[in-house]
């Protein structure tokens, strides 16, 4: 890359000819020369600015559909029912081979020390950013690919016919982690304590720093339960030996960010559950988020809201409820005992319960919950959302309808009347809660939000507060110290409206599990988590079972989406009629079970990146 190029200043003038010959040495009006950029703050700002926006996600408020790979969610959106159809994982899924984007950011680096126009603060802090870039796209490759070659400078080709000089071989896998965590030790000084939080500071670097040694960590750990998962020069697995050091260093760096005092839990609002919901939408006196990838400061805007608000809400119409939480993920969520239940559907002899209000079966659970889900029953933007599936009848048949809000006579009647909500439960009725859920994280509340041409500018939140407590809390659950474990875990169980604290004795990894599930659900860390625990190939097995019966159970297999249909029970002069009664189903497109191979725990590195470079292994097991 030899210059940076930027939007044009004004319209590129052509030309035909011109007697003056000194025309053509005229400096250009619409470009900028490589030595001007370097020479003002605000363009090399411009730089840095398109660097950070070009960090990879693999799940965001940009590509909902990634969120519905797994159990999370079922895609409500006939163009991704695929989704829930094909059994096995690719083996390229979710992986990234960037270096690119790493020769950018080495460039930029090199620009920075170089750029001895600018002021020592801002040429300082422009490299501190570069290399904390450097190292989040390096930790990026690393969970998905396992070690790749670091090249910490921009590479040139000498046009000698022999490009052997360029080719590097995969680095070890703890040796791309331990370059990430060293990198943010030497960078974290040289960034600023607090401010922006679209821009790296000191709290943003110890953060990427227990991030990455808890990964580590856990690989060394949990690695020995799949040797197979390794390759014998270190490409892929960590040494067990390993293990307690990572930790220790995760549970430094998350204890060094907690005692900077710059950030805290959110709590400015009374309501648990909206409280936990604001989290992601107010970006006003929000000492939780650590980075954002703020689209307001990019000048732009997403369609997300657009996507996920409810149908009977939307504001135009177009799209809708493309994303519907599962019944997996909702039954997840503890009572406030700090028991886990199964939702109470039926009684022991099998017959149905019943309810006064489609709310009271969600009754007496973590918050989170509702400030994640909406459920049917619940209120968005002021207005009650209408899921409902139709009207169970004694004789346990159902009147229904295949439209939206659709009427039908009810027996004993003479008038048609509503028989299904206006968000559904329709079955194959794609744009809808076809499970019976919709997403609450992350929709906007913000009117306009939901319209095209004005989109939603909601932050994608990657790293904040809660998660660092959480880092902490497991990383001293694996060092054995249960109560400062259990300290952090309640800080955040707190937070979320738990009365009743756990002792450090209830600390086990399936509470790891189960925490880190609920607390930070659709914020892209199922996927990575269960890799480096090495338990996605246990959860995600490919067998079609029934959805467990054990929600405290991590391990339980969980490969097909379900939901809960509501139904109005209908027997004049019953004490039931009127009442609400529920029903567990698998919708109609999900008919294969998730599989995760051996194979899918690092992601297949393509044949042209092998053929250009033969120091490349494989990834095993594919």
């Amino acid at each position: 890359m030899k210059k940076w190029k930027f939007i044009a200043l004004c319209s590129l003038i052509a030309f035909v000819g011109c007697d003056n010959e000194q025309f053509l040495d005229r400096e250009p009006t619409d470009i900028l020369q490589e030595e001007q950029v370097w020479e003002n703050e605000d363009l090399v700002f411009s730089v840095l600015a398109d660097l950070y926006n070009r960090l990879p996600d693999y799940q965001g408020v940009e590509n909902w559909w990634e969120y519905a790979n797994f159990d999370e969610a079922f895609a409500s959106n006939a163009g991704d029912y695929w989704r829930h159809q094909n059994q096995e994982y690719n083996y390229d899924n979710w992986g990234m081979w960037d270096y690119g984007l790493i020769r950018d950011i080495n460039l930029f680096i090199e620009k920075s020390e170089a750029a001895t126009e600018l002021s020592a603060e801002a040429r300082e802090r422009f490299l501190a950013e570069g290399k904390f870039l450097r190292a989040m796209v390096y930790f990026e490759h690393v969970k998905r690919m396992g070690g790749v070659p670091l090249i910490l400078e921009s590479l040139e080709y000498d046009y000698s016919n022999d490009p052997t000089y360029l080719q590097h071989p995969r680095a070890k896998e703890h040796e791309v982690y331990d370059y990430v965590i060293t990198e943010m030790e030497n960078i974290k000084g040289d960034l600023p304590v607090g401010g922006t939080r679209s821009r790296a500071t000191a709290g943003a670097a110890l953060a990427l720093k227990t991030r990455a040694a808890l990964y580590a960590g856990s690989i060394a750990n949990y690695g020995q339960t799949t040797p197979e998962v390794s390759l014998p020069g270190g490409e892929v697995g960590i040494p067990a030996s390993m293990a307690t050091q990572y930790y220790t260093t995760a549970l430094a760096a998350a204890e060094e960010l907690i005692g900077m005092g710059t950030y805290s839990l959110y709590n400015n609002d009374p309501v648990a559950s909206e409280n936990y919901t604001n989290i992601f939408l107010n970006k006003n006196a929000n000492p939780e988020v650590i980075l954002a990838k703020d689209f307001l400061v990019q000048g732009r805007t997403h369609g997300f809201t657009i996507d996920n608000i409810p149908r009977s809400i939307r504001e135009e119409n177009t799209s809708s409820g493309k994303m519907n939480p599962s019944l997996n993920l909702v039954q997840s969520y503890e009572l406030l005992d700090n028991s886990f239940a199964q939702f109470a559907t039926k009684d022991a002899d099998g017959n149905p319960i019943y309810y006064d209000n489609p709310m009271d079966i969600f009754s007496g659970r973590d918050p989170r919950l509702q400030g994640t889900v909406i459920v049917p029953g619940a209120s968005f933007r002021g207005k009650q959302v209408d899921i409902w599936a139709g009207y169970k009848l004694a004789d346990g048949s159902v009147i229904t309808s295949g439209e939206l809000g659709g009427q039908a006579v009810l027996p004993g009647g003479s008038a048609p009347q509503q028989v299904v909500g206006f968000d559904g439960p329709i079955n194959q009725m794609e744009w809808t809660a076809q499970n019976g859920f919709y997403l609450r994280k992350y929709v906007d509340t913000a009117i306009g939000s939901g319209q095209r041409g004005t989109g939603s500018a909601v932050w994608l939140v990657r790293f904040r507060y809660a998660e660092v407590l959480l880092n902490a809390a497991e990383a001293a659950f694996e060092l054995g110290d249960m109560a400062k474990a259990a300290e952090y875990m309640n800080l955040v169980r707190r937070r979320a409206g738990f009365p009743t604290d756990l002792s450090a004795g209830e600390i086990t990894f399936e509470r790891i599990i189960h925490e880190r599930r609920v607390e930070l659900s659709f914020e892209n860390h199922i996927l990575w988590d269960y890799k480096r625990w090495r338990i996605a190939h246990k959860v995600w097995n490919g067998v079609s079972t029934d959805l467990t019966n054990d929600p405290g159970d991590a391990l339980a297999v969980s490969t097909r989406v379900f939901g809960l249909r509501p139904y109005k029970y209908y027997e004049p002069g019953s004490p039931n009629h009127g009442k609400w009664l529920f029903e567990e189903f698998v919708p109609a497109p999900v008919f294969n079970a998730h599989r995760f191979r051996m194979g899918n725990y690092y992601s297949y590195i393509g044949d042209n990146v092998r053929n250009n470079n033969p120091l490349i292994v494989r990834n095993p097991n594919q």
